[in-house]
């Protein structure tokens, strides 16, 4: 894809208004804020559509993030945007690549992946703290993760940030269920802080959220998410954007999500110029 394709301007309009410049000063300080509104009801009818035919035919790439004896079902796809139609619409014909060039501060955005996360009621299996970025094949600053609930999340299952910890340093990513690093050798990165035991010590923030509303941060914040109460579902897609300084970090392991074969078509140190990302804005125009 060599150009984006010309955008309707009330996208940027509703971007500007859903994404003031105190929001984008906030998210380039806290690494985490919440859009209200930046889908409007249709479009969030449009997501739910997609995220329940999914859930009713999940890919080769779902996992079930569940533990067994869980009251509850947590399931998780990646990469369903060029198969999954609503998804893509939401992708790529909403406001949030707009919102995504503000908060980012970036003339160039690039969709990276899709990952859909949902909790059934009563699902006791939190979400641990994590950093997203050490499981990907990206290396950059520029770029955003919107968690869009199609559903009315409470305060208690939201998904939580460590205000700042976007700044570094990268902690050790641990696969969920066994704590192994599979990741980045043994010893190569800090471990992850006692968050849960020492809430006091971390400036934490969280919002309950209604349909239309989405949280954005940054892939480096360390963020983690509880359960969910029985009476209550959580369907949550997740779009991850990709700014002007992104680029690809070919890794000796399998990455989360995978993209195979790309290592053969995209060099190490390349900007992400590929079809499996397309390019949405420009700033051309």
């Amino acid at each position: 894809m060599n150009g984006a394709s010309p955008r309707p301007p009330e996208l940027a309009t509703r971007a500007a208004a859903a994404v003031p410049p105190d929001v984008v000063a906030a998210f380039q300080r806290d690494g985490a804020v919440c859009l209200r509104g930046v889908l409007t009801p249709a479009e969030v009818e449009r997501l739910a559509r997609g995220i329940d035919a999914n859930l009713a035919a999940p890919s080769p790439r779902a996992i079930v993030a569940s533990r067994p004896g869980d009251p509850g079902f947590f399931i998780e796809d990646f990469c369903n945007w060029q198969a999954n139609d609503d998804y893509r619409a939401t992708a790529l014909d909403t406001a949030l690549p707009e919102a995504a060039a503000r908060l980012m501060r970036s003339s160039s955005v690039r969709l990276y992946h899709d990952h859909m996360l949902t909790k059934e009621p009563g699902t006791r299996t939190p979400t641990p703290w994590h950093q997203d970025q050490p499981y990907y094949n990206i290396d950059g600053r520029q770029n955003v993760s919107f968690w869009i609930p199609v559903d009315p999340v409470r305060r208690a299952s939201t998904l939580e940030f460590v205000a700042g910890s976007h700044r570094g340093p990268w902690l050790m990513p641990r696969t969920f269920m066994d704590h192994q690093a599979k990741w980045f050798p043994e010893g190569s990165l800090a471990e992850l802080p006692d968050i849960d035991g020492r809430r006091g010590d971390f400036d934490i923030l969280g919002w309950s959220l209604e349909p239309g509303d989405a949280v954005a941060f940054h892939m480096l914040t360390l963020h983690a998410a509880g359960g969910v109460d029985g009476d209550r579902r959580r369907r949550v897609f997740s779009l991850r954007y990709l700014g002007d300084d992104i680029t690809h970090a070919p890794r000796r392991w399998k990455t989360s999500p995978h993209f195979p074969g790309l290592a053969d078509e995209l060099p190490a140190g390349a900007p992400m110029r590929h079809a499996m990302f397309p390019l949405i804005l420009d700033g051309q125009g």
